[in-house]
């Protein structure tokens, strides 16, 4: 799951583990904890864009630590978490921050953070306009529809000047709190894949990283986007996400670690990204700390 320029209040985008080697019932589809990542029973990592070329590079590097891994692909966002609940999966690593809590909030589960992976500027791109200034009243932009990629959007867009969102907009923020009368734009929401085969049909969409490749597009391509660097940008720091129980684990925490100081795969994750991925190596108690956070303002928003 997983985020302008001077926006990111709303700010992807996601990618610890607490089974130890001699607990049971912490693996992933029913294996025992203390063969995990062996070549006979790999930890398996769910993904969305397992084509994506540094998935192999990360894989030989733990293969050279004694750590086996099989790259589970899922074609949309909506599965990758349900299957690590279900333990189809041992961990999974293609959402931020706010995309695990309205899952976690939504479902009554516990996964959690074990490690930071980068934050990917959430872009507009367009193949009718090359500016926004070239956007007229009344244009469409079609936007993710997943909740959290879905206010983020909106607030690209006001960052943009072509919306303006109630109060100023928040991660919570939809459609229904555009101001339509100080407004430049309508927005139609699709599902996050599609955004990029609605080009055709509208002025602009917002496109999540794992389909700019997909559309034809590049990330350098983008009309406008928000900021990675912004300090509120926490919240959609990518991550690798495991069950409570194996928060702890420590093969799966030395998976996070090879792929942080790995340069061959953070290099990779750069050039797929068109260089727009800022990696990261967020403390586990910030990304927690923050998971907490934005959960409770879920609840609080009810």
């Amino acid at each position: 799951m997983t985020f302008s320029k001077k926006l990111l209040a709303g700010l992807a985008i996601i990618p610890a583990i607490a089974l130890l080697a001699g607990c049971a019932g912490g693996s992933g589809a029913g294996a025992a904890a203390e063969d995990k990542g062996t070549e006979a029973n790999p930890v398996k990592i769910g993904v969305v864009g397992a084509s994506d070329p540094y998935w192999e590079t990360y894989k030989d590097a733990a293969e050279k630590e004694g750590i086996f891994v099989d790259i589970v692909d899922f074609g949309e966002y909506t599965q990758p978490n349900p299957a690590l609940t279900e333990g189809e999966i041992d961990l999974n690593q293609f959402q931020h921050i706010v995309y695990l809590a309205q899952y976690n909030e939504a479902s009554g589960e516990d996964l959690t953070p074990i490690g930071s992976t980068a934050i990917y500027p959430l872009g507009l791109y367009s193949t009718k306009v090359d500016s926004v200034k070239d956007i007229k009243k009344g244009d469409t932009i079609a936007i993710p529809n997943d909740e959290s990629n879905q206010a983020r959007a909106l607030l690209v867009l006001q960052s943009a000047g072509l919306l303006e969102l109630k109060d100023g907009g928040n991660i919570f923020s939809t459609p229904d709190d555009i101001i339509a009368d100080k407004s430049k734009v309508t927005v139609t929401s699709l599902e996050a894949s599609l955004t990029p085969t609605s080009l055709p049909d509208v002025t602009g969409a917002i496109i999540n990283n794992d389909f700019i490749n997909d559309s034809g597009l590049k990330a350098s391509d983008a009309i406008a986007e928000d900021d990675p660097s912004d300090p509120n940008a926490l919240p959609y720091v990518n991550i690798f996400a495991a069950k409570a129980a194996d928060a702890d684990n420590e093969t799966y925490a030395k998976l996070v670690k090879i792929y942080q100081d790995t340069k061959s795969v953070v290099d990779g994750v750069v050039e797929n990204s068109g260089g727009t991925a800022v990696p990261l190596k967020t403390p586990v108690k910030d990304l927690v700390k923050s998971l907490e956070t934005v959960q409770k303002d879920i609840k609080a928003k009810g």
